[in-house]
């Protein structure tokens, strides 16, 4: 893992003069919280009471998607249609239900500290989830305290395309207002890698499930991280060195 490497090509395929790291856009299942197992769960139990035969690891490469964009997938695989509205809201409230009846996620390893290492430094957050469920956006002031304000997170219901789409990061952009060169994001899955490098952020991601490191490359992640600890243990140094890259 070269960071300088890293920042090298990102400024040469950009044509930034640049990196001025003001704002993190974050995103939450997988990143924040060891989410994305019981979310895998819920939407198979969903599936299977539909009759519909679907791998388990799938549902990892759906991550950031919102709900509706994941059931219509479902369906066109399925009976090769969308889903109406009103199956739309009734399954999704569903695999919510699901969700909520499992044990309670885990915050990641090292989520808590990064944070603290950005307040400490005046880096302003922005969480970017492709998720509407109250439950996990609820527990962010509980078990992040701080870390994000209200006025500071896109989910689902306030972008009209989901990841892989940049509207989230484009969005999350704005509300911190920063330019792309002024942004980094973490990632853990390939939708949303594909969604922050759309926007031009300086892409970090994150191999937390069964997903591997080069196909985050592949999606257009600039640095992969094994974990978020290692990231988080690894951010000052990176920082640093973005830092260090405008005065060259």
């Amino acid at each position: 893992m070269d960071r300088h490497q890293a920042i090298s090509d990102f400024l040469a395929k950009r044509h930034y003069a640049a990196i001025n790291p003001v704002a993190a856009l974050i995103d939450m299942d997988g990143t924040l919280y060891d989410s994305m197992g019981h979310h895998a769960d819920a939407w198979m139990k969903m599936v299977s009471g539909l009759g519909i035969n679907m791998p388990r690891d799938e549902f990892f490469r759906y991550e950031g998607r919102t709900g509706a964009s994941t059931i219509n997938i479902i369906f066109n695989k399925a009976y090769g249609r969308d889903a109406t509205q009103e199956e739309i809201e009734r399954l999704y409230h569903l695999k919510t239900e699901y969700f909520n009846s499992m044990s309670a996620v885990a915050p990641m390893p090292g989520a808590a500290q990064l944070l603290d290492m950005m307040q400490e430094i005046g880096m302003r957050r922005v969480l970017v989830t492709g998720s509407g469920q109250a439950s996990l956006i609820e527990r962010l002031e509980r078990d992040f305290p701080g870390a994000f304000s209200p006025q500071m997170m896109v989910t689902s219901r306030n972008v009209t395309h989901g990841k892989p789409h940049p509207e989230p990061y484009i969005r999350a952009m704005q509300m911190a207002r920063v330019k792309p060169s002024q942004s980094i994001a973490i990632e853990n899955a390939p939708l949303g890698v594909k969604s922050a490098s759309a926007a031009g952020a300086f892409t970090i991601g994150l191999t937390t499930g069964p997903i591997p490191g080069r196909e985050l490359k592949e999606a257009g992640a600039d640095i992969v991280y094994p974990s978020m600890q290692a990231l988080a243990d690894d951010f000052h140094n990176l920082v640093y060195d973005m830092f260090n890259s405008s005065l060259g």
